[in-house]
């Protein structure tokens, strides 16, 4: 019974230092949890610090981005782009030829100064047989004479030069030219149903019917919005405005 008694002594002995080895295993255990719990805290700060100043850095950088865009196209405020001439038919000095060209075209009073401060082709490979001409560019000095312009050549509808037909749009970024564009379908049903509409600078849609005025910013607005125009089913009346 003496050497029973020893011998479980013994396994006791052993395992009290089983238990105090796991004891402070689970010890160093705790410490390191607790310092990877300290690592999360702070990695989750400096995320969330991160994740604030990336949509600050978004935000500030959208916004540069609209000013950049809007002082682009207010520097092409007198730009007039021009499709529909031939290749080389301006030989060699585009500024002439429009002025003289223009007034012939779009039946200007006679003697107009169109003030034309540059001409020039847009900058582009030179496109092979059958595809379309470089456009003409052009800057006036007086804004007034932009408007002349494109007055003359919505009444005459759409003017032609030998055989050409000839049109005139407004010389606007291509991230704009995007933000109208949308709205083509748009307009074509407003044309077929004949109701009065007009794309407002920079990438607005208003929309008279009724005797009421919408205005829309983008295609998905003209969807979503709960009033106002219903494209799918308003009638015809009124008079169609490019």
């Amino acid at each position: 019974i003496s050497e029973d008694i020893k011998i479980i002594l013994s396994s006791i002995q052993q395992i009290s230092v089983a238990i105090k080895d796991i004891k402070q295993s689970n010890k160093d255990i705790l410490g390191r949890l607790t310092s990877i719990e300290a690592h999360l805290k702070e990695s989750d700060e400096r995320l969330m610090a991160a994740e604030a100043q990336l949509a600050a850095l978004t935000s500030t950088v959208s916004e540069l981005w609209s000013q950049l865009d809007d002082q682009e196209n207010r520097a092409r405020w007198n730009n007039i782009r021009i499709l529909g001439f031939p290749e080389g038919v301006e030989q060699g000095n585009p500024t002439k030829f429009l002025e003289e060209a223009l007034s012939a075209i779009l039946k200007l009073p006679a003697r107009t100064d169109l003030s034309i401060e540059r001409a020039h082709q847009s900058l582009a490979p030179h496109p092979v047989p059958g595809q379309r001409p470089h456009p003409f560019i052009i800057k006036l000095l007086r804004f007034p004479v932009k408007e002349l312009l494109q007055r003359s050549a919505r009444e005459l509808g759409t003017p032609e030069w030998e055989g050409h037909k000839i049109l005139l749009f407004p010389d606007l970024s291509k991230a704009l030219q995007d933000r109208r564009q949308q709205f083509l379908p748009t307009k074509k049903i407003l044309r077929d149903k004949l109701i009065k509409y007009g794309l407002f600078y920079p990438d607005t849609l208003q929309v008279t019917y009724k005797g009421s005025t919408s205005s829309f910013r983008s295609a998905e607005e003209i969807r979503s919005k709960p009033h106002g125009i219903q494209l799918g089913n308003v009638e015809g009346g009124g008079n169609p405005r490019k």
